[in-house]
């Protein structure tokens, strides 16, 4: 039974899903050579390939820079208040609405800058929040 079972999983894991994989490590390393990868650590590698996953959102709130907008004032004290209600799941929703990622970068926290600026519209009530992802804009109508 032994043999079985390690011959199955083998097969399973192993020989059932060779060719796939070769041809995605091929087209992988065309465009990631892998002597570039060797100088990584396997969680340094990880990441890398994956960026921050966990998040210390006071610290995001912290690096916010504000157009048209100073901390205090009460939109962007509401935004602030109902963001840290937010599940972790719709927080990282927003991450992916700015950023277009639900993931910051490498670079780390700390350094991950976003802005919030009032669109000045003539009538806010009418526009909703948008976002420019290359810019790391946020678009909050007053």
């Amino acid at each position: 039974r032994k043999e079985f079972v390690d011959l199955y999983l083998n097969y399973v894991f192993n020989e059932s899903v060779r060719k796939p994989f070769e041809d995605f490590m091929r087209g992988f390393l065309r465009g990631c050579p892998a002597r570039k990868w060797k100088m990584f650590l396997p969680a340094e590698l990880q990441l890398v390939l994956q960026g921050h996953t966990e998040l210390d959102w006071r610290l995001l709130e912290k690096n916010v820079t504000y157009v048209h907008y100073k901390r205090f004032d009460s939109t962007i004290t509401f935004f602030w208040h109902v963001f840290h209600k937010l599940p972790e799941e719709k927080k990282k929703m927003f991450l992916a609405f700015l950023s277009g990622s639900d993931r910051i970068p490498v670079c780390a926290v700390e350094y991950f800058k976003f802005t919030i600026d009032d669109p000045q519209a003539e009538n806010p009530d009418e526009h909703y929040p948008s976002a420019s992802t290359c810019s790391l804009i946020l678009f909050l109508p007053r």
